[in-house]
C-alpha cells in the first residue's frame, strides 16, 4: 500500500473528501521522480478526492490515505501498454495487408498505425467506466492521525 497524509476538507453521509497536506516530511528529496510518496502527493494536491472511511471524520482532521500499490500497476499497463501493443499490431496487420507495390505504403502503415493506436485509446476510456466500478477500489483512510 501507498500511504500520504491528508487532511479531510469536507464530510457527508456518504463519502469523505481530502486534500493532501501542503507540506510533506519528503518534500525537498533529490529522487523525486522515483517516488511512490510524492507521486500520490501531487495527484492528490491537485484537487479534493473522494475516500473510503470506517472511521468518523470531521472536517480539518490529519488522516493517512493508502491506495493499493497493484491497482496503480494494473491501470499504468491498461493506460500505457495496452495502447503501444495495438499500435505494434495495427502495423504489423497493415503491412501483411497491403500489397507491396501500393504507393505511399509507409505513409498508409503509419496512418492505419495511428488509426488503431488511437481507436484503442478511445475504448479505453469508454470501458474505463464499466472497468472502474468492477476493480477500482477508491483510496481508504487507514487511520486517524
Amino acid at each position: 500500500m501507498i500511504e500520504e497524509i491528508a487532511i479531510v476538507v469536507k464530510t457527508d453521509e456518504q463519502q469523505t473528501w481530502v486534500n493532501s497536506c501542503p507540506e510533506s516530511a519528503c518534500g525537498g528529496c533529490a529522487q523525486k521522480s522515483g517516488c511512490t510518496s510524492h507521486a500520490l502527493s501531487s495527484v492528490l494536491r491537485n484537487q479534493p478526492i473522494p475516500v473510503d472511511s470506517a472511521i468518523p471524520l470531521h472536517p480539518g482532521d490529519h488522516v493517512v490515505v493508502a491506495v493499493d500499490e497493484q491497482l496503480l500497476l494494473c491501470a499504468a499497463l491498461v493506460v500505457y501498454v495496452l495502447p503501444l501493443l495495438a499500435l505494434f499490431f495495427g502495423i504489423v496487420i497493415a503491412d501483411t495487408s497491403l500489397p507491396p507495390t501500393l504507393p505511399y505504403r509507409d505513409l498508409s502503415l503509419a496512418g492505419l498505425g495511428l488509426l488503431v493506436f488511437l481507436t484503442c485509446l478511445i475504448v479505453i476510456n469508454r470501458v474505463q467506466h464499466v472497468f472502474i466500478v468492477n476493480v477500482y477500489t477508491r483510496p481508504v483512510v487507514v487511520k486517524k492521525l
